[in-house]
Order: structure tokens, then C-alpha cells, then sequence
């Protein structure tokens, strides 16, 4: 039951965050406020405050931008939380630093703003670390999630120059580096094991163990 509070109060955290950025990006379409300038811009030394503020900011131009963002990121942050608490907050915190910092080393000059470099860190995360734990329920996971947003694997490739297609790239190399160092970490829940495997474990050759055993996933 603590670790269901828990969870379920760093998904209120991400409500809290979601509504954060409406907050700036009404700000900044209502008083005209030039928020992009705080964007990422590639090589250059102001720009690299960017690297922090940028996934705040969206176009000003209308709400698509903003709305495209939000949803992905609370249904792909809430699996990382759920699935992944032990290592949620690092994988976030490195998906957004690393992120920026790829953009900025390597994206075409303009401003790059918005969000989902790091949702495409997310993503991949989500994705690859079902695949390298060869865990059926997180590989489930993973298959859901490219099920609902496989779609955007589109986006790492550029077909509209009014596309960070760098952020979406530098997110997604990102997110699948975080899924490689992480994978030994363990997931949110226990590992149940069949009785089968608990008797070969334990050189055991019973009928008596019927059911299943719960032992912690020290992967």
C-alpha cells in the first residue's frame, strides 16, 4: 500500500508539472512574452540555457504544439513511474539534461523548444527496457507502447523544418543508452517465479509445491 501511495503521488506530481507548462505557455501566448528565445540554440553560449528551460516552452503560435506534448508525456511518464519507480526519477532528470545537451551540440542553428525530446527519451526507454529484461510483463509494456505511439518513430527523421526532428533523434539515442545502463535495475514489482523453476533452483524433485512463490526481482 506505500508503494501504491507513493506511485500514485508522483503521478499527482506530473498532473502538477502538466498544468506548470499550460500555465507558461498562456503566459506566453496571451502577453506575447518571446519564451522561444529561452529555447535551445545550438553552439552558442546563451543557448545553452536552453538545455534546462526549453522543454517549458512551446509555440506561441497556437495550442497544437502544447496539446501533442502533454498527453504523450503523462501516459509515458506515468509507465516510467509505475513500472520503473526505482530509477524513474534519474532516467527523467538524464532524459532532459542529455537530451538538450545532444541538441546543442549536434541540431541545425534556430531555436529548439518544447518537450518531446523528452517524451522520445521516454519512449525508447519504455520500449528497449522490456526488450533487455526479457521480462514478459514489461515486454508487454513495451509492446503497448508502441502500439499506441509507434507511429512516431517517424519524427526522428526530417520531413518539416518547423520539426526539432534533432530533438526527437537526441531523445530517442538518449532513451535507448538509459534503457542499456539501467537494465540491471529492478522494476517496480516482484518477479514471481513458477514452481518448476524454484525446484530446479533448489535441486528439489517434489509435487508438493503447488503454486507460486514470490521472491524480489534483484535484477
Amino acid at each position: 500500500m506505500k508503494d501504491l501511495h507513493s506511485i500514485f503521488f508522483k503521478y499527482y506530481l506530473i498532473l502538477v508539472f502538466i498544468l506548470f507548462l499550460w500555465l507558461i505557455h498562456f503566459l506566453n501566448f496571451y502577453f506575447i512574452l518571446n519564451l522561444y528565445e529561452l529555447g535551445i540554440f545550438p553552439r552558442s553560449l546563451e543557448g545553452m540555457l536552453g538545455i534546462i528551460f526549453s522543454p517549458l516552452i512551446h509555440s506561441s503560435s497556437d495550442h497544437n504544439h502544447i496539446i501533442n506534448n502533454s498527453i504523450p508525456f503523462l501516459i509515458l511518464s506515468w509507465a516510467l513511474f509505475y513500472f520503473y519507480s526505482p530509477v524513474a526519477w534519474r532516467v527523467l532528470f538524464f532524459s532532459w539534461v542529455f537530451t538538450g545537451l545532444l541538441v546543442w551540440f549536434f541540431a541545425r542553428d534556430a531555436y529548439h523548444i518544447g518537450l518531446s525530446g523528452v517524451i522520445y527519451s521516454l519512449l525508447f526507454f519504455l520500449f528497449f527496457s522490456g526488450v533487455f529484461r526479457k521480462d514478459t510483463r514489461l515486454l508487454t509494456v513495451a509492446l503497448l507502447v508502441v502500439f499506441i505511439y509507434g507511429s512516431m518513430v517517424w519524427g526522428i527523421f526530417p520531413y518539416d523544418w518547423r520539426i526539432s526532428f534533432e530533438s526527437h533523434l537526441s531523445g530517442s539515442i538518449v532513451g535507448l543508452f538509459l534503457s542499456i545502463i539501467f537494465k540491471k535495475q529492478k522494476a517496480s514489482f516482484k518477479k514471481v517465479k513458477t514452481q518448476w523453476e524454484i525446484e530446479e533452483e533448489l535441486g528439489i524433485e517434489s509435487d508438493n509445491l503447488d503454486g507460486l512463490w514470490e521472491i524480489d526481482d534483484e535484477e
